[in-house]
């Protein structure tokens, strides 16, 4: 078994893709539209579906936005530099909701940031 995706339901696909295609920098790998069932699935990752995870951004036509609830925890990346990362998420418009440094009774750095439609993601400073 392996992860294939992570499903996060978003009201304005335009600006979900801008944020995780130009701010966290991953690539749509596709798009297609459901016209009978009126939504739309956008597969966006850092490599081929067949051998990297993908975050799956689904608009249901119509809807421009979802009660997160509280069951939802986040969507967790890997950096080589959590300081630097995160100014290029700012540069770019992005929100860190959590400055960078180490996680609680750990020397492991890591933050937070948020998208447009308001779902957590942790930012992970890689081991050496």
């Amino acid at each position: 078994m392996k992860i294939l995706h992570t499903m996060l339901r978003v009201g304005d696909l335009d600006r979900s893709v801008a944020f995780y295609s130009e701010v966290l920098g991953m690539q749509e790998l596709s798009r297609k539209d459901y016209p009978h069932g009126e939504f739309t699935l956008v597969f966006l990752g850092y490599g081929p579906k067949e051998t990297h995870p993908t975050i799956e951004l689904t608009y249901n036509w119509g809807v421009d936005s979802y009660d997160l609830g509280n069951g939802y925890g986040h969507v967790a990346l890997e950096v080589d530099d959590l300081y630097g990362t995160c100014d290029s998420i700012r540069d770019k418009g992005g929100k860190i909701t959590r400055e960078p440094g180490p996680m609680k009774g750990s020397d492991h750095s890591i933050a937070f940031c948020e998208d447009p439609d308001g779902y957590k993601i942790e930012l992970i400073e890689k081991l050496p």
